[in-house]
């Protein structure tokens, strides 16, 4: 019989009642079932300490157990690789509860947007902004100095943004200089996938004249955002 089963198996039990206990706990006072809330992050570390145990506990009976055949080497080897193995599994779940908790998007995605513009709005994109807003953070995106052009005369600014936060609360905000300020909402999820192609256009959300004037319906058809993550 392997000595190292009946050890595993009382440490998983003796960290089994707590950790029941404990999510009960938290479950009362407001902790989140999912696995963004604090209580993955909890339960994620309580599967860590569990898991500690049991390997000092394996560690400490077998450097005080006496003879070793080489069978009893090779297999003990076999469990101590198996134990590295899960405790490298239990810090990468910890590392992605505590990234999800904090909303961070560990390989940062960016989206490539192309922003239709009416006719002869810009000439040159140079003193053009385009700013990503989100309930987390602002930031500007790179914004491509040379216009593209539609077979019907109309520019097309490009750029990116990189996505540094899990949110699905993401709206693009453009400003032309004397012209007009345009608000995309970016329809993504909160973790988006990458896309090969561009997404279908999508008319302005919102758009203020700089002028104060009244926004007609040409004017609001006439601004359109595409975009795709990368």
């Amino acid at each position: 019989m392997n000595i190292t089963s009946p050890i595993l198996t009382g440490a998983a039990n003796a960290a089994e009642l707590p950790g029941y206990s404990m999510t009960s706990f938290l479950r009362a006072v407001g902790f989140s079932d999912s696995p963004d809330g604090g209580l993955g992050i909890i339960m994620s570390a309580l599967a860590g300490v569990a898991a500690a145990l049991a390997v000092a506990i394996v560690l400490s009976v077998y450097f005080r157990s006496g003879y070793r055949s080489r069978h009893d080497l090779l297999k003990h080897g076999l469990a101590a690789s198996a134990v590295l193995v899960l405790l490298a599994f239990v810090i990468s779940d910890m590392r992605n509860a505590a990234l999800a908790y904090l909303g961070l998007n560990p390989a940062k995605p960016a989206v490539e947007f192309e922003i239709r513009l009416p006719k002869a709005a810009l000439t040159t994109a140079a003193d053009t902004q385009v700013e990503l807003l989100t309930d987390r953070n602002q930031k500007l995106a790179k914004v491509q100095e040379a216009l593209a052009a539609t077979p019907d005369g109309r520019s097309i600014l490009r750029g990116t943004v990189t996505l540094d936060y899990r949110t699905t609360e993401r709206v693009m905000v453009l400003n032309l200089p004397g012209q007009a300020q345009g608000t995309f909402r970016l329809r993504l999820p909160a973790s988006p996938t990458r896309s090969g192609q561009f997404g279908p256009w999508h008319l302005a959300d919102g758009i203020v004249p700089a002028n104060g004037g009244a926004v007609t319906s040409e004017i609001h058809d006439a601004f359109a955002i595409r975009y795709r993550v990368l």
